[in-house]
């Protein structure tokens, strides 16, 4: 059950947690209560490693969607004898709304299955497997419902009575006809706790009832984009939202560890955490697909986690817990197979060791786009007048750069150009920040900084800006000198940076490769999605509709039949890669389709 492809799976979120299940109706991925919790079900990762399957006895096929403007899943079984539906959902707080949506999550999974035509035999397997598969709990029934108990987590299941219970499973075998529903609800409560309460079967309706209304609540406050491929935005709007910690603001990179770059290789991260990184470009996706505030609450979450570690000469990490937490030790779990056999598995991440003078940048850009919201105190004033301070003596020194390599530290161009950013943006907030002294100072370093990346940042003979510098390798993340300001969409060299990168860098069918060098680390990857979105944004952004806009289509047409995207793309058999969903994947169709819709006459998508 661990080779099911990565694009099988459908994400619930309630905005603390969140959880995976498959086109046949197992969750085989789920974290209580917080996103970077270990798994309670972990079989997209080992397959004793703990599923909850619902599913028809006999043979079936199956379609599935969310229900409108939500991500309520709803799969619909198909067998010779019926037609029955599952819906499924993290829910949220009762009646909770709009910018409520998130708050005071109960941590609990409802299900419920409904026979709308015939009848149907189903047989429930509820499989728990905490820590990673470490735990097998005692299962037993009492009072009726499913509890167990082992470790540091209690799950409880409300429903009808299981048929069995056996090693720590328990099994249910049900014939409904039509109009027959039945509900489930999965509740999670610590071991020293008290017990929670079981749902009832109205309860469960009715709170997933109520959870479609909290995310249709949410859509329609917040979503207002009109442009190119409009539902495909407004969707990956709500994948945001539903990769955002609620209690924090902090946004995820994936609610996933471990699952590969490349089938059975082990470039296996987990991304359960916020990076500083993908900060202004994920703010520039949240003003258009989602909510400036839940943009503000980002930026703020970054700057109380971030501001008194550079206070204390520690420096700034380039990322962090999604509760601000700083030590992301990173370790191996032994026991777990991997998917396909990708090994090791990795929870933690010592990426947060690396230095990467990138960050500077994007702290900076992001409160650049958020800074008329709020009035900074005298500590943001110093923290972020430190950042800027921070990023004029580290442009010269080598780092690990932005695709975070494990090797010795290089001069990335990369880097450099988000140096730039940080004393660029520092001088258009010098008067908010208090410091106009300081802004001729800030403007000579980044010119200092631009005229070293045109020099040695730029390959004449290869006709492009390189890697790193006085370099002769591509990377993909040069065109970001355009998306960022340094160097015109226009400039000759940019134009051809743009065309050397399109060809050399594409796979056969172009998409984009991140960088074709040796980064250090043993094993392949596949073709990278935000970087095909960046190259979609050069192509409008010079004009070039057509090759934008099917470069565009041909990229988003690599989403799952529910609209979700990971970090990459197998160019060999066009399956989805890496840790999913991604959001990065989400900000850049954003991204794209926002330039696209700035266009004197934006194509119309056909993926809408």
């Amino acid at each position: 059950m661990t080779n099911r492809p990565i694009g099988d799976y459908g994400l619930l979120s309630d905005c603390h947690s969140a959880g995976l299940v498959s086109g046949e109706g197992s969750v085989d991925w789920l974290c209580f209560p917080r996103f970077d919790s270990p798994s309670v079900f972990g079989r997209l990762l080992d397959p004793d490693a703990g599923h909850w399957s619902i599913q028809p006895s006999a043979e079936w096929t199956t379609q599935r969607r969310y229900v409108e403007h939500s991500l309520v899943l709803k799969t619909e079984f198909t067998t010779a004898t019926g037609v029955a539906t599952l819906t499924d959902a993290l829910v949220f707080a009762d009646n909770a709304r709009g910018h409520e949506t998130g708050r005071d999550a109960p941590h609990v999974l409802a299900r419920l299955i409904g026979v709308v035509d015939g009848e149907m035999d189903f047989v429930v397997e509820f499989c728990p497997r905490p820590e990673y598969g470490l735990v097998r709990p005692v299962v037993n029934v009492r009072d009726g419902m499913v509890v167990a108990r082992g470790g540091a987590d209690v799950l409880i299941v409300a429903g009808p009575p299981p048929t069995e219970v056996d090693a720590g499973v328990a099994r249910w075998h049900l014939h409904l006809h039509k109009g027959d529903q039945m509900g489930f609800a999965l509740q999670h409560a610590a071991s020293y706790a008290a017990e929670p309460k079981p749902w009832s079967q109205r309860q469960v309706r009715k709170r997933l009832a109520d959870t479609v209304k909290g995310w249709r609540s949410w859509s329609e406050l917040h979503q207002q984009y009109e442009g190119p491929a409009r539902t495909l935005v407004h969707h990956s709007g709500r994948v945001l939202h539903a990769l955002t910690y609620q209690p924090t603001g902090a946004i995820i990179a994936a609610p996933t560890t471990s699952l590969p770059e490349y089938a059975g290789g082990s470039r296996n991260w987990d991304y359960r955490y916020t990076w500083i990184r993908d900060a202004s470009f994920t703010l520039r996706a949240l003003w258009v697909a989602a909510c400036p505030d839940e943009a503000d609450r980002f930026v703020r979450f970054l700057i109380e986690t971030a501001g008194l570690a550079v206070h204390h000469d520690q420096g700034i990490q380039i990322m962090y817990g999604i509760g601000g937490e700083h030590d992301l030790t990173e370790r191996v779990l032994g026991h777990l197979t991997g998917w396909r056999e990708s090994k090791p598995v990795r929870i933690g991440n010592d990426a947060w060791r690396q230095h990467q003078s990138d960050v500077f940048g994007e702290f900076l850009d992001a409160v650049l786009r958020l800074h008329e919201n709020f009035t900074p105190s005298s500590e943001v004033c110093a923290f972020l007048i430190a950042l800027a301070e921070a990023a004029a003596a580290a442009w010269p020194e080598p780092d690990s750069g932005i695709w975070e390599a494990r090797g010795e530290p290089r001069h990335y161009v990369y880097s450099k150009m988000m140096c730039w950013v940080a004393l660029d943006r520092a001088c258009q907030l010098a008067e908010w920040l208090g410091c106009t002294e300081r802004a001729a100072v800030w403007a000579a370093t980044a010119e200092e900084i631009r005229s070293a990346i045109l020099d040695r940042g730029w390959n004449e003979e290869l006709g492009s800006f390189t890697q790193t510098f006085d370099d002769d390798q591509l990377d993909a993340s040069a065109l970001a000198l355009a998306i960022t300001g340094l160097v015109p969409f226009d400039d000759p060299r940019m134009v051809s940076t743009i065309e050397r990168i399109a060809s050399d860098l594409a796979a056969p069918d172009g998409m984009l490769y991140r960088y074709r060098n040796d980064d250090g680390i043993d094993g392949d990857e596949g073709t990278f999605l935000l970087c095909t979105y960046w190259l979609v944004e050069c192509l409008a952004a010079l004009g070039q509709t057509e090759r934008a806009f099917d470069l565009f289509e041909r990229a988003t047409s690599h989403a799952n039949d529910l609209g979700l995207l990971s970090e990459e793309i197998d160019p060999r058999t066009g399956e989805l890669l890496g840790n999913f969903p991604q959001a990065f994947s989400h900000v850049g169709l954003v991204n794209a389709a926002h330039a696209l819709a700035q266009l004197d006459q934006p194509p119309r998508i056909a993926a809408e």
